[in-house]
C-alpha cells in the first residue's frame, strides 16, 4: 500500500526509536526528508545522518543523540503540523513560535526547507512541516 504522509512517517520512526532509546533509525529516502534531516543536525537535535544506497533503494541512516546518559534526551517532542488532509501555511507576519522560541518549526519555503528563525530573517512564509523541541 502506498503511504500516504511520508514526512510523518519519517518523524514517527524517529520519536518511537527516541522513546525506545535507540542509537541508530533508519528512514526511506527523498530530498524533503535529506532536507528536515539536514535542519535536524544543524539545530542539534540528532547527532548526524548517513545516505546508504544499496542499489534498489536509498536509505537515510540517522544517528540519535542523548545526554550524559541515555535517560537524558535531546529531543523530547516531535510534531507534524501539515498534513495531507489539512496543509498548514504561515506568512511572514505570523511565523509559529514552538515553546517561546526554545524549539524549531521547519517550514518549506520558495527559498528550500528551513527553520522559523531563517525564514523570520528572510521575510518569507510557507507550509508548516513540524515543530520540534
Amino acid at each position: 500500500m502506498a503511504m500516504s504522509d511520508p514526512i510523518a512517517d519519517m518523524l514517527t520512526r524517529i520519536r518511537n526509536a527516541n522513546t525506545a532509546k535507540h542509537d541508530t533509525v533508519d528512514v526511506p529516502a527523498s530530498k524533503m526528508k535529506i532536507a528536515i534531516a539536514n535542519i535536524l543536525v544543524d539545530e542539534g537535535y540528532i547527532g548526524k545522518y548517513d545516505l546508504v544506497d544499496d542499489g534498489a533503494f536509498k536509505t537515510i541512516h540517522i544517528t540519535l543523540k542523548y545526554g550524559k546518559d541515555k535517560s537524558e534526551k535531546i529531543i523530547t517532542g516531535l510534531k507534524r503540523i501539515s498534513k495531507p488532509g489539512l496543509r498548514v501555511y504561515a506568512g511572514k507576519e505570523n511565523m509559529p513560535r514552538v515553546l517561546g522560541g526554545l524549539g524549531v518549526a521547519i517550514l518549506s519555503t520558495n527559498q528550500g526547507v528551513i527553520t522559523d528563525k531563517q525564514a523570520r530573517k528572510q521575510h518569507v512564509g510557507g507550509e508548516v512541516l513540524a515543530f520540534i523541541w
